[in-house]
């Protein structure tokens, strides 16, 4: 859990980015020069690189994530960064076999020496199902299965009946074993109660919303972290921004976020740090400036604030 405390501590807000770093219009990014600005955020003192999954290119959706497979992906920045937070925004539990899914988290964990955070959801595009033979009905059931699974699978020879996946007898190991303890952190709700969320996951990640509604969500967080009688866990969002050339500049809504210049984003991030937001994980899709650019204004005025 050391890399989830270094990026999410109670009181405190960090910054991440989600990949593609890129600005683009359309749905399908050009993936350049990512591993340079994946280096160069990590410098800039960004806490977190965060990977899409992303199965199909749905053109009704207009977004293809960073269009790599998210483990062979966070492989490639591993190799290229050294310390930052590797995480997942997020692996679709139900869209993806346990068993490849646990192997593949105990993997890249040793590699990196501890440095993945894992994302999950059930997933947003409907479309997708048929192609895995499931239905979408049963999704929140599906990643309830996926995930008690995936706990059990981390044991030795585990013995272990799935609904939906499998079971093993306690005949097989799953190899390798990692001994760094993953943190869990569910995406929106998934088909889950807040109190099942509260009580089976490591934090819960959401949307960029208007204050009022985030503070609603965040007294629910915290009224279900309580009813379950857990401790603190933290909350984390996505925000989308386009950044202006001129820092002064009052901002004007995008969708799920805002552009406007440096200044007001300081702003917008100290209320989100007031109200209890964690960690923020930016995305610069709507960028309309070239996003070497972008990343070094934002690494000079605005991350030194949330350090």
């Amino acid at each position: 859990m050391q890399t989830l405390q270094k990026i999410a501590q109670k009181g405190k807000l960090s910054l991440g980015l989600v990949f593609p770093i890129e600005s683009y219009t359309g749905a399908i990014p050009k993936m350049e020069h990512q591993e340079q600005l994946a280096k160069r955020a990590e410098e800039l003192g960004f806490k977190a690189l965060w990977f899409r999954d992303v199965p199909f290119h749905d053109p009704q959706f207009g977004d293809a994530g960073q269009i790599y497979d998210p483990w062979i992906y966070m492989t490639h920045i591993m190799n290229q960064t050294k310390d930052i937070a590797l995480a997942t925004g997020s692996i679709i539990l139900p869209l993806r076999h346990p068993v490849h899914t646990a192997k593949s988290l105990a993997s890249l964990q040793i590699l990196s020496k501890g440095r993945i955070i894992l994302g999950i959801a059930s997933g947003d595009r409907p479309i997708e199902y048929p192609a895995f033979h499931q239905d979408i009905q049963k999704k929140g059931a599906l990643f309830r299965d996926s995930f008690a699974y995936i706990k059990a699978l981390q044991g030795d020879f585990p013995n272990y009946t799935s609904e939906y996946y499998g079971t093993t007898n306690g005949a097989i190991d799953l190899l390798p074993k990692s001994s760094h303890q993953t943190p869990f952190l569910v995406t929106g709700h998934s088909g889950q109660s807040l109190e099942w969320i509260a009580k089976h996951a490591d934090g819960w990640l959401y949307y960029p919303r208007n204050f009022s509604f985030l503070q609603q969500t965040l007294y629910n967080w915290n009224t279900a972290l309580e009813k379950e009688q857990q401790p603190w866990k933290p909350y984390m969002q996505s925000l989308y921004l386009d950044v202006l050339e001129n820092n002064t500049t009052t901002p004007q809504a995008i969708h799920l976020g805002f552009k406007s210049g440096t200044d007001y984003i300081v702003e917008h991030l100290k209320a989100l740090e007031s109200y209890g937001v964690n960690h923020v994980i930016i995305n610069l899709k709507y960028g309309s400036r070239p996003v070497a650019t972008v990343l070094e204004e934002l690494g000079e005025t605005v991350t030194p604030h949330f350090k």
